[in-house]
């Protein structure tokens, strides 16, 4: 279809919507005052479908939609079920998907579930509802909604390519039909005309799992395409925007920046990991200088398996603006209280700012107060506006920086596999991620500060440790092997031998040494190793007779 017939189309149908739906979503009173109001209606909604279910009948859920005070309702809600997470649910979900019993959590069969290696609990399978498709898509309009508020043109947008970067298409059909794979790969078939006129990479690269090849045939799909848009994760985007330029001078087109491969370029999508250690390269990329302009608009988006949750509503402000009508109910745990046995929670009417709080979703899928694991803090809350957050890290430790989703197993295994391996000692040991830095040659990686005995700390026994700790975390963590394979992600990781002792010095220098305290395993910023490798450098005071 010709860009003139789409920008037609674009304006009969979809255009239509869009336009509503960024006049609803600009009246930002509406959402301050209603935040509350529209979120009870989410949940009496979820409750009144799901009362038939067997989750249902064993939770009240028929008498507690009856309620008609919604303070009341939510509140007998939370009484009568409990906040879970994936382990404690996986009862429910395997009587689902492994035995194909229908009317569990969720009225009739679930037949399509996402599998993520997530950063809590290793490898989960999550429902995906006909219902929670409806809701994904209509999130996904909120962001060209979103981005219409900000100034980007849907005619113009949608008159070259968008290029959607997910993970592989392919699924795997278990003996009652159900499909499981990535998001995207249940998402994909789905979509369907309009959007198929501009759609890349189309189905064949899409199915692609290994990424050395699939970032390898997008550059050379879209070199030549008129694309427009991207939809992706930070750190995989910007492995393709630098090939897509390294492409275009070695077919002698002499292209210095993206900017002169992609001159309509308006809009880049992206989430999954943190932004900003991205900011400077992919400044570089578009503009040729770290510090140059940015891409013409971006919209940082928060999505999950579980559901949509939030979307960027201001050009300019990490603020992540709440999805609060599209058939999910928020629970807000204040992450000081989140381990007790009943801890208090919020709705999106009364959390405050500043305040940490681990998410926690009641699901058109058949999640009941899931416990999704990001803590989040909001910058602006009702009265003052619509209810916005940014998302500060997770309520259990972890290393996800680049996409890697590692957990402290995951970490404590590759230590103790390299150890057996090389044969040596360890003591205490943290990991976190190695942020890139172009000007010191520094590539995105991982380190890992050990303690070894100094006799087994020579050059070439830290390298082989190194090496064997680099592949025992391929075979125990998916999604680093993707980014680690032919170093196109992820550099090999850094190790840093400490003396024995060390991490014992930085507990004590933060009063935190004996009883409970016991040093992170691993964590999603650098401060923690930082401190014990710099105090580790320092000598140590003699001890007091």
């Amino acid at each position: 279809m010709s860009g003139g017939s789409w920008t037609g189309a674009i304006g009969a149908g979809l255009g239509v919507y869009l336009s509503r739906r960024a006049r609803l979503l600009g009246d930002r009173r509406r959402w301050a005052s209603n935040a509350a109001a529209i979120q009870a209606r989410q949940l009496r909604s979820l409750l009144a479908r799901a009362a038939p279910t067997a989750f249902g009948r064993e939770h009240g859920f028929a008498r507690i939609a009856s309620i008609r005070d919604d303070r009341a309702m939510i509140a007998a809600y939370r009484a009568a079920a409990p906040v879970s997470d994936y382990v404690s649910f996986r009862g429910w979900l395997q009587r689902m998907r492994d035995g194909g019993e229908p009317d569990v959590t969720w009225p009739g069969l679930v037949m399509d579930w996402a599998q993520t290696s997530g950063t809590t609990a290793g490898d989960k399978f999550i429902p995906v509802s006909k219902d929670m498709m409806r809701s994904n898509f209509r999130s996904s309009l909120d962001i060209f909604a979103h981005a219409m508020n900000a100034g980007v043109s849907m005619p113009a947008l949608f008159a070259g390519r968008l290029l959607f970067m997910g993970g592989s298409t392919d699924l795997a059909v278990n003996r009652h039909g159900m499909r499981t794979g990535d998001l995207s790969g249940i998402v994909t078939p789905l979509i369907r005309w309009p959007i198929s006129e501009v759609y890349l990479p189309g189905p064949d690269i899409a199915l692609m799992s290994d990424w050395t090849r699939k970032i390898e045939a997008m550059a050379s799909l879209c070199l030549d395409r008129d694309v427009r848009g991207i939809s992706g994760m930070a750190s995989w985007a910007l492995v393709l925007f630098n090939r897509v330029i390294e492409m275009a001078r070695e077919r002698g087109r002499g292209a210095a920046t993206l900017r002169d491969v992609w001159p309509n370029f308006s809009l880049f999508i992206h989430g999954g990991v943190r932004y900003a250690p991205f900011d400077p390269r992919v400044r570089a990329a578009w503009s040729g200088s770290p510090s140059g302009p940015d891409l013409p608009n971006r919209v940082e988006v928060y999505p999950a398996s579980e559901g949509f949750v939030a979307i960027q509503d201001s050009r300019g402000d990490p603020g992540l603006r709440l999805n609060l009508d599209h058939g999910i109910f928020f629970d807000f745990v204040p992450l000081d209280e989140y381990a007790e046995g009943a801890p208090p929670s919020h709705h999106a009417g009364d959390v405050e700012p500043g305040v940490r709080y681990v998410v926690v979703l009641s699901t058109c899928a058949g999640l009941w107060r899931y416990t999704l694991g990001d803590v989040v803090e909001f910058d602006t809350v009702p009265p003052d506006g619509p209810p916005r957050l940014r998302i500060v890290g997770r309520h259990r430790h972890f290393i996800n920086a680049f996409g890697e989703n590692l957990i402290v197993e995951n970490i404590e295994d590759g230590v103790a596999r390299a150890a057996a391996e090389v044969g040596v000692t360890v003591g205490e040991f943290t990991a976190a991620p190695v942020y890139p830095d172009a000007a010191r040659g520094v590539r995105a990686g991982l380190e890992l500060a050990v303690e070894l005995d100094p006799r087994a700390a020579a050059p070439d026994a830290v390298r082989r440790f190194a090496e064997a700790f680099d592949r025992a975390l391929k075979n125990v963590g998916v999604d680093y092997g993707i980014k680690r394979k032919d170093d196109l992600g992820m550099g090999p990781p850094t190790v840093t031998a400490l003396q024995p002792g060390s991490f014992h010095r930085w507990m004590a220098s933060r009063g935190k040494l004996g009883g409970q305290h016991k040093c992170p395993r691993c964590a999603n910023n650098r401060d923690i190793l930082d401190a014990v490798v710099a105090l580790s450098r320092t000598p140590a005071e003699p001890a007091h007779p």
